[in-house]
């Protein structure tokens, strides 16, 4: 083989075609074409980085074109000038993994930190069903916003809930990747991916018919559940408050010995377990009190009305719920709210402030509250005895339910 010193930029695509004699034709830059004795051509960069003279195969002329290969061998010099290694940015980028193998190679490592096994398993299900056939194959730092956005979008169409979830996924994989030193940006980031605004699909708990009510009641009293549990769950229906304000009554808040005894008992929610961060007053129906009265021979010695198994705890939410579906109920515990609310709206004739201040919800406007300071507490009583009256009626049984405010 023998050297050809050309001048610079000396080199044309139709010599680079035509050229068959071995040897190095230099075009400038350090750059030249190298003709093997086989006719095999190759784009070489003669450079010295750092010091030491190297040389830099740039690949085949009949894929990288004249001008690609001045363009990069230009690239290479300017590097090397500042103090770069251009051949250390390319291993780095030959190490760089695709987004699926990048994918995996992050899963595998925030696995331990996952205690939910679904939630490990949904992580790269969710992605080999709608990453990988996009974008899997595409190296990860190559992985654009619009790729991610197609995606996104694709898979909000049908299931909004996982396409969210795949945003934090996708994001996930890059950070490991930002971290690995395979990409410098994390773009599954809201403005990054300019996603249109959803409407928010209004969430409403899951409520048994009114009418199904007193079965479900029934139902838990011959189940095998702990005493603690039936009396609570029975409780919050009675009373229509939220689980955790039952959960967390204490005997310091019951008075059962108003001067009318049963018929004046009442609750006193403090301001720091309701929802509004004001007192709330529940009258308590007869029955109510019959269940108070249990509970308080099942006291445990720590204030709380419906202890949980552990010392000092009260029950836990789930507990509630789980009874309620394991009887076979398709409801929430908060979903009794509901059903007591449609129940008034539809049997009664109680005014609607009453029925609202039973859920203790405001109403009005603040002008309004600011003079209308009444919390309506008879007007409830009577209304959470005719609840409670309800609640009793058993099949063929007729009872003359107190069904006004009056």
């Amino acid at each position: 083989m023998h050297g050809t010193r050309q001048p610079s930029k000396s080199l044309t695509a139709r010599f680079i075609k035509t050229v068959k004699k071995p040897g190095k034709y230099f075009d400038g830059h350090g750059l030249f074409l190298r003709v093997a004795p086989t006719g095999a051509k190759q784009w070489v960069q003669r450079i010295t980085i750092r010091g030491k003279r190297r040389e830099i195969g740039m690949g085949n002329p009949e894929l990288v074109s004249l001008s690609e290969a001045r363009e990069l061998a230009l690239e290479h010099r300017k590097l090397a000038r500042a103090g770069g290694d251009p051949l250390a940015e390319r291993r780095k980028a030959n190490s760089i993994l695709s987004f699926e193998k990048a994918a995996r190679k992050a899963h595998e490592e925030l696995s331990p930190t996952w205690k939910n096994p679904k939630d490990q398993a949904s992580f790269i299900s969710s992605l080999e069903m709608h990453t990988f056939p996009r974008f899997g194959s595409i190296s990860v730092a190559d992985v654009t916003s619009a790729d991610i956005r197609q995606v996104v979008l694709a898979v909000r169409k049908q299931t909004p809930e996982i396409a969210r979830k795949l945003i934090f996924r996708i994001a996930a994989v890059f950070r490991w990747a930002i971290a690995e030193g395979m990409r410098t940006d994390n773009l599954a980031i809201a403005h990054a991916l300019a996603l249109p605004r959803m409407e928010k699909a209004p969430s409403h708990f899951k409520a048994l018919p009114y009418q199904q009510v007193t079965n479900c009641i029934d139902a838990v009293k011959a189940s095998g559940a702990g005493l603690q549990t039936k009396l609570a769950l029975e409780f919050l229906i009675l009373t229509a408050c939220r689980s955790g304000e039952v959960r967390g009554a204490r005997w310091e808040e019951i008075e059962l010995s108003g001067k009318d005894g049963v018929q004046s008992a009442s609750w006193t929610v403090p301001a720091s377990r309701m929802k509004m961060k004001t007192v709330h007053r529940v009258p308590l129906s007869p029955r109510a009190v019959e269940i108070l009265e249990h509970a308080r021979q099942l006291s445990d010695g720590t204030g709380l009305v419906f202890p949980g198994a552990k010392s000092g705890r009260p029950l836990s939410d789930m507990t509630l719920l789980k009874l309620v579906k394991q009887l076979g109920f398709d409801a929430s515990v908060h979903g009794f709210r509901t059903s007591f609310r449609t129940w008034a709206q539809e049997q009664t004739n109680f005014p609607r402030e009453v029925c609202e201040a039973v859920l203790a919800h405001q109403v009005g406007s603040d002008v309004e509250r600011r003079y209308a300071r009444s919390d309506v507490f008879d007007k409830r009583r009577k209304m959470m005895h005719a609840w409670a009256q309800y609640l009793t009626i058993k099949p063929g049984e007729v009872v003359q339910l107190e069904m006004s405010n009056r």
